[in-house]
């Protein structure tokens, strides 16, 4: 068999389509390795996909000629066998009184040949919200400045921008990603390049609130100068917070209080075994000093067992210790989900996911078979990234997540929407196909590959619905035909940017064009702010940076006229930030997001694509502290702008 029979056959798209109609084919030596990095697809003979069946929906599946006549079926969970049949025609109707969950459907045909793959039973959509139209305050959390934080936003930091934006009339805030990092790596501070997606970045704790807490803990020098910075300074404040935190450990070990302690059982029995072994590993990451598949061979796979041994050996505390840690952070944004559900507010904490891991974390080495670590996920080249995109992010496989039932997906969408009432799934387009690059090659080298496409959007659907949790896909880039179709019909939410919002000759579409199932925004963290776009901004600095912005000046000062356009035609007056915003709250689209930098006029855009130390992505502090933000903004211009979906009073 040939290379592109080969790869043609297990998902990888040899040619593409561009999003300007261009097409591309795939460079042989990529598409050579990125089929060796990928596990290849289990050939099935009787049924090609997993079975989707979709509550109150009848569903049935064709068999292929391969199988011989009947085919007995079993429905499969950790319980036994729920339900079992057979066919002696090539159809089998499903039955549709199995509970939600995912199961294993096993198949022997009259030849005695098996088959084995997953089946979903799914509600028919995912949770729509119980609300008609509301917004958002979006913030970047570490960039949030108050009069007693560490040099970084926390999570009481997010109680108070909570009660400030249910002040503003908001039905909840949006965050960047909150997942853990790298505590040994803290210069390494993009939220969407994880350790981990199944937990919690450790400096967002407030280690003041901890009941161990001591003020001597507290070097008062090393804030103040902290506390004053223009950007987050990651070593420093880690070195702060991981101090006092091994020190509130210490003080929880030695006298702890019952109450207390019961709690963080509770935790760990709730997290269970992913908990585990992340603290395993953490504890092993910091032993070896090494990427894992350079680890003593016993260590470089996830074994309950062994890491049972290591549990009770000399890293007992350690690990315990990184249990703690996560305890911590999950308890207090925890409370900041019932400080949202106590005021009432229709969302609360909107959280964003990444696309993918850093190939040396937690989750790729917890989950070596569905996550792919020789390859990176990105973006084809378009007008905005004309170079392509490589974001160096381990993504998901179809092979591994078919062969683990999609629990690492599931497990992932589980985490997130813990504490949320809406999550933001960035770049879900690789729930459908994932552009892959091989390490060591450009952006415009890599190769589309298929998804299980169905079968994804019913677990979400499956878990949105188990935690009453919107999902909303970030659906920018090179669309596949009918994939927003496809999304909507399962009740997944569109992701609307108005600055992209406009036909071919500029002219920005009207707020009827705007779905009702919808987050719109008129940016995002990767695109100018509001003031900055007015002032060219981004433009000059991505020029004076080697990059092309994809824009000409006079692009710009059309983007402008067209704007200002679109406003007068729908009789509002003015075109700053206010009119803009009240243009977005007359739409359909059921939730609306406003940036904070926006609100206070900043012209520095959190992240720059393509750049890591020429810009100081993710690091940027507001210049206003959160106990003045009230102030420093026209909140009756706001609450004008967003009256018709406000919840103030």
């Amino acid at each position: 068999m040939d290379l592109i029979a080969q790869a043609r056959k297990q998902g990888i798209q040899t040619e593409y389509i561009d999003g300007q109609g261009r097409r591309h084919v795939a460079d042989m030596a990529a598409l050579k390795l990125i089929l060796n990095a990928l596990p290849p697809l289990t050939a099935r003979r009787f049924i090609g996909q997993p079975v989707v069946v979709r509550s109150g929906w009848p569903a049935r599946s064709e068999l292929s000629q391969a199988a011989t006549l009947p085919v007995e079926w079993e429905i499969v969970d950790r319980r036994g066998v729920m339900a079992a049949g057979n066919s002696r025609d090539r159809s089998i109707v499903w039955p549709q009184d199995l509970p939600p969950g995912i199961y294993r459907l096993h198949l022997t045909d009259a030849a005695s040949s098996r088959e084995e793959l997953p089946l979903i039973v799914a509600p028919a959509t995912a949770f729509g919200g119980d609300f008609d139209r509301g917004w958002l305050l979006a913030v970047q959390l570490y960039g949030v400045r108050s009069a007693r934080n560490w040099g970084m936003g926390d999570f009481t930091d997010l109680q108070g921008l909570i009660e400030l934006a249910h002040h503003f009339g908001a039905d909840g805030v949006g965050l960047n990603p909150l997942h853990a990092l790298f505590d040994d790596r803290p210069g390494d501070c993009s939220p969407y390049s994880p350790n981990s997606r199944l937990f919690l970045n450790a400096l967002y704790i407030d280690v003041e609130q901890l009941a161990e807490f001591r003020a001597d803990d507290a070097p008062l020098d090393g804030l103040a100068r902290l506390r004053a910075s223009d950007v987050v300074d990651y070593a420093a404040v880690a070195e702060l917070k991981w101090r006092a935190l091994r020190s509130a450990f210490a003080a929880f070990k030695s006298d702890p209080d019952l109450e207390r302690r019961q709690d963080f059982e509770n935790f760990r029995a709730e997290r269970g075994a992913p908990l585990s072994r992340f603290a395993c590993f953490e504890v092993l990451r910091h032993k070896f000093k090494v990427p894992w598949w350079e680890w003593p061979d016993e260590w470089r796979q996830p074994e309950a067992a062994k890491c049972d041994r290591l549990r009770g050996g000399p890293q007992a505390a350690e690990i315990e210790f990184v249990e703690f840690v996560q305890w911590i952070a999950d308890r207090q944004l925890g409370a900041c989900k019932a400080l949202a559900g106590k005021l009432g507010m229709k969302v609360g904490l909107y959280l964003d996911v990444a696309v993918g891991v850093q190939g040396d974390g937690f989750d790729a080495w917890n989950e070596q078979a569905a996550i792919s670590r020789h390859l990176a996920v990105g973006a084809p080249p378009d007008p905005l990234n004309t170079a392509g995109q490589n974001w160096g992010l381990a993504g998901f496989n179809a092979a591994g997540l078919e062969l683990r039932s999609f629990e690492p997906y599931c497990e992932m969408l589980r985490a997130s929407m813990r504490h949320a009432g809406a999550i933001r799934l960035d770049h879900v387009l690789g729930l459908k196909r994932l552009y892959l690059v091989p390490h060591g090659l450009g952006a415009a080298a890599g190769a589309y590959v298929r998804m299980p496409f169905e079968a994804l959007l019913a677990a979400t659907a499956l878990e949105s619905a188990s935690h009453l949790c919107v999902v909303i896909g970030e659906d920018l880039g090179t669309v596949p035909e009918g994939f927003r179709e496809q999304m909507a019909d399962w009740g997944i939410w569109s992701y609307l940017v108005m600055m992209f919002e406009h036909d071919d000759h500029g002219t920005f579409r009207g707020t009827d064009h705007y779905r009702a199932n919808a987050l719109v925004t008129f940016n995002t963290h990767d695109l100018s702010t509001y003031a900055g776009w007015r002032a060219f901004s981004d433009l000059k600095l991505k020029r004076s940076l080697g990059i092309d912005p994809g824009e000409s000046d006079a692009a710009r000062w059309h983007a402008l006229t067209m704007l200002d356009d679109v406003l007068r035609r729908h009789g509002i007056d003015g075109n700053d930030l206010y009119a803009v915003a009240n243009f977005l709250s007359r739409t359909r689209s059921r939730l609306l997001a406003i940036a904070l930098e926006d609100l206070l006029g900043l012209t520095e855009q959190p992240n720059i694509p393509g750049t890591v130390n020429e810009h100081p992505n993710w690091r940027r502090r507001l210049p206003v502290p959160v106990e003045q933000i009230a102030s420093a903004i026209d909140v009756a211009a706001l609450r004008s702008a967003t009256r018709e979906r406000s919840t103030a009073r």
